[in-house]
């Protein structure tokens, strides 16, 4: 038994879609944790909260409330129909956005913890010497909370390809469009095609285990070289 063309879509749209969410969220939950981790404003926390919902929200919930807000009807659905977008519902756009919000903790909290470990003491060091803002933030921030940003990259595309009840509510089942490799998996066990949906999983498994055992490997040299 051997993986069919649908299976093979199924994967080049996951690997496309996990690559895509993961350097959107490194772009957009890099200055959001650095905030997080300066900030003293009494907005930290309802900010934080804000972040870590996916956590402890069911995915059916996120993505009942996406289809809802990207529908028709919906504020941002009706934006994106009067910029003659259309809807972003049952498209890849949608599963992107989706997979954004529900990835989100996943890239910014390795991140906030990397830029809170680092302390104020280089950024103190770095202002006596006159560097601006950017050369602090390239020069000293990024070198010195590196492995928050390999951990995030990590966790953040390793959550996304495992989505399911997020990606099924807004993009639906469409082959070659939507359809993921979680939802394929879905779609062989309901046909009861079992050995298909074996391959698949067991790939799945072993890709898991895989990305757990680089992050595992990379926290524990991590720990011998500091």
């Amino acid at each position: 038994m051997t993986l069919s063309s649908a299976d093979y879509s199924a994967i080049w749209l996951t690997l496309k879609l996990a690559s895509l969410t993961t350097v959107i969220l490194l772009v957009i939950g890099t200055p959001i944790a650095l905030w997080l981790s300066r900030t003293r404003s009494w907005l930290r926390s309802p900010v934080g909260a804000i972040v870590a919902l996916p956590l402890v929200l069911p995915p059916t919930v996120i993505g009942f409330y996406l289809l809802l807000a990207l529908g028709p009807n919906g504020w941002i659905g009706q934006l994106t129909q009067s910029l003659g977008l259309g809807t972003l519902t049952f498209s890849f756009a949608g599963l992107v956005i989706g997979s954004v919000l529900y990835s989100m903790p996943f890239v910014i909290q390795p991140l906030q913890n990397a830029f809170s470990a680092i302390g104020t003491r280089p950024l103190e060091v770095a202002a006596t010497l006159r560097a601006n803002p950017w050369d602090t933030f390239f020069s000293v921030i990024v070198p010195l909370a590196r492995p928050g940003f390999i951990t995030a990259a990590i966790l953040g595309f390793a959550h996304t390809v495992g989505e399911f009840g997020v990606v099924l509510m807004i993009g639906g089942n469409i082959p070659d469009k939507t359809r993921v490799v979680s939802v394929q998996i879905y779609d062989h066990v309901e046909a009861m095609e079992y050995a298909q949906a074996h391959w698949l999983a067991g790939a799945m498994l072993v890709f898991s285990f895989v990305v757990l055992l680089a992050l595992y490997s990379s926290r524990k040299t991590k720990a011998v070289w500091s």
